[in-house]
């Protein structure tokens, strides 16, 4: 943990030197200054009637997510009005997208403000988490107006809220109020896996009898689609205890969405291979990539085991999503997500993968999510001619934002379809999507399957955050391994201390030793 935070001082150090001095500094010009966009902060405060000046950095904080607040409620606001008087299919598509993720963002930044009250019991460890969840649903927003061209129309809206910038600022001093004591690994983390649960996780014999709710395409259940389980479960008036849903084996041809508020979910199906969710949204069907998912996952504290969430669109129909999670403290055990193009969309929050299988052939695990993928087989499959298969394209936009996805102790293979053309091939185990992008490969058996190179720019000869980069590998076996032929690039690392690797482990990466334990899921917390 002590390396973690290591990490996250040379970080901030820059930010720190400047703010050492502020304890009592009048006018909101030289508390602006400090920030790395000093003219949203300045504009935003300097016209306000109910204007204090802060004295204290953390009263400078609130006020910084207040001001994202109010930006935030002023765009979701604006892109209602102006949806509706939009008639075009696609456009309405984008808006629809970009009203929910503001909505949400509305709701990460007031968790944000009631961490931030003296008696909260969560950490600045999570609000920096949900500061970097705010902020990337309005990225999501704005990549979603390229999915369809239609830039012009959204991005005006929400580019003179100038929210991004406001978000990135409260990050910033958030991330300088981050301490070796206040790191998110509290003990007081509430038990919400009571014993039941962790047993019906691991015995199938009594998941019927245990569940609140049984799925059964033959009838032979409570209801015959997952979604409507997953409503059932939505109009609870209380959801704070865990609401299970058993799915009996079956293909079940729908799309679903566990939405904000619908916490404590856990779907348990009869394993991967018996258990099949599927859908085959794509771009080029008229869905935001963000939309096209087969399973939408948003409320907290979710779990799947024992299921397959799959997206048959095919190679052809571009991005095709089979799952999409922005569930904090989420799990998905012993499940497998396939499609080809954006199969796995760890969109926010953290998440903890393990046993999984997951197929895909361009940025097949993409997103903005702190998220561990641990014993897992990621699997390349054959990508349209002429195309190559990267693994990962994270989305970190902004340097304070605690992201990035970490594949531990794993293994890559090239899936059945893809052995044949192997020689024709390339494939890599990422490429920067945004210009933060963080991923790190730790202990991980890398086939022939894998490039020399391992890792690709985000285009062909672009130079696009290839210094700003995290990408990083340590300790990895196989054919693959050698990092004698790797990129030379400043933003990739080979890591030789076990010390320096730990960061992104799933103990300090996620501070999962804080709220795994008590699911019964098993996970190594370290190396």
């Amino acid at each position: 943990m002590m390396h973690k935070i290591s990490y996250l001082l040379r970080l901030l150090l820059p930010f720190l030197l400047r703010l050492h001095l502020l304890t009592t500094v009048s006018g909101i010009d030289q508390w602006c200054y400090k920030t790395p966009y000093p003219d949203p902060c300045k504009r935003y405060f300097i016209n306000r009637n109910d204007f204090r000046p802060p004295t204290q950095l953390s009263d400078f904080r609130v006020m910084l997510v207040e001001a994202a607040m109010h930006r935030a409620i002023s765009a979701r606001d604006e892109l209602a009005s102006s949806s509706l008087n939009c008639t075009d299919g696609q456009k309405q598509a984008v808006f629809a997208d970009c009203i929910d993720l503001y909505g949400d963002t509305i709701m990460q930044l007031n968790r944000t403000l009631e961490c931030m009250s003296p008696k909260a019991s969560c950490t600045d460890f999570d609000a920096q988490t949900w500061l970097s969840t705010a902020l990337t649903n309005t990225e999501t927003c704005r990549h979603g107006t390229t999915d369809f061209n239609v830039s012009d129309f959204i991005t005006p809206i929400v580019s003179k809220t100038e929210i991004s910038n406001l978000m990135s600022n409260c990050l910033a001093v958030n991330g300088a109020l981050l301490t070796a004591a206040n790191n998110g690994n509290r003990k007081d983390f509430p038990t919400w896996v009571s014993g039941k649960e962790r047993r019906l996780l691991q015995s199938q014999s009594e998941r019927a009898v245990r569940a609140n709710l049984v799925v059964a395409k033959d009838g032979s259940g409570h209801v015959t689609t997952v979604q409507a389980a997953i409503d059932v479960a939505g109009r609870r008036k209380v959801t704070s205890g865990r609401f299970i849903i058993y799915v009996k084996r079956g293909v079940y041809e729908e799309n679903i969405n566990v939405r904000r508020n619908n916490d404590n979910i856990m779907l348990v199906g009869d394993g991967m291979r018996s258990t099949i969710i599927t859908g085959y949204r794509s771009v080029k069907d008229g869905y935001t990539t963000y939309n096209s998912a087969t399973a939408g996952i948003e409320g907290l504290h979710f779990i799947a085991k024992g299921l397959t969430f799959r997206n048959t669109a095919g190679p052809a129909k571009g991005q095709a999503v089979a799952l999409r999670s922005s569930s904090d403290l989420s799990i998905f055990y012993q499940c497998s997500i396939e499609g080809y193009q954006d199969t796995l969309l760890v969109h926010s929050q953290r998440q903890f993968y393990r046993d999984c299988y997951i197929y895909g052939t361009v940025d097949f695990i993409f997103g903005n999510a702190a998220a561990v993928f641990q014993n897992c087989l990621i699997l390349p499959r054959r990508p349209l001619e002429g195309q190559a298969n990267v693994i990962t394209a994270q989305a970190r936009a902004y340097p304070f934002q605690n992201t990035g996805i970490s594949i531990h102790n794993s293994t890559i293979l090239p899936a059945p379809d893809l052995i044949p053309v192997i020689g024709n091939v390339k494939t890599y185990m990422g490429r920067p999507w945004m210009k933060y992008s963080r991923t790190v490969v730790l202990q991980t058996y890398l086939d022939s399957v894998v490039c020399p190179l391992g890792w690709s720019p985000w285009l062909k000869g672009s130079d696009f955050g290839l210094d700003t980069l995290f990408y990083a590998e340590y300790n990895n076996i196989g054919p693959a391994s050698s990092t004698s032929g790797r990129v030379r690039w400043k933003g990739f690392h080979v890591l030789n201390r076990a010390s320096d690797a730990s960061a992104f482990t799933v103990g300090s990466f996620i501070a999962g030793t804080a709220w795994l334990p008590g699911t019964g899921i098993p996970f190594n917390s370290g190396l």
